[in-house]
């Protein structure tokens, strides 16, 4: 019987051995997904900045970033461009409202969406105040 109670005692170190190691790995996953939310948080944020500095910023640009600012330029005036291009669409009969009804929005410098938002929904350029 000596033979049978040492197995069994190593057949229980060993499932201990593995579910630590399983707890092991479900905390990492954790950790990693915890560090991927806050690297989500960390692009958001940045993007929000580099959209803030490219529309409304009145100093001097910095050398570092000229060239990139340049690009954006750029792109948000060929996007202007491609977006006057487009075919004239036949506007929709507006819904009848009264008199003091409020505005759906303010239309996008560059494509002339309507939005409430900050940035376009359409074409993702500041809204402006």
């Amino acid at each position: 019987m000596g033979v049978l109670n040492d197995f069994t005692e190593k057949a229980k170190g060993v499932v201990a051995a593995a579910t630590d190691k399983a707890k092991d790995v479900a905390n990492v996953t954790k950790i990693n997904v915890a560090i991927a939310g806050e690297q989500k948080e960390i692009d958001k944020n940045c993007l929000a900045i580099g959209q803030w500095f490219v529309s409304d910023y009145d100093g001097e640009i910095p050398e570092g970033v000229k060239d990139l600012v340049d690009a954006v330029n750029a792109s948000k005036a060929k996007i202007a461009e491609l977006e006057a291009s487009k075919p004239v669409k036949e506007a929709e009969p507006a819904a009848e409202a009264g008199a003091d009804a409020e505005p759906a929005g303010k239309p996008c410098p560059i494509c002339g969406e309507v939005s409430n938002s900050k940035f376009c929904p359409h074409c993702g350029a500041p809204m402006g105040d």
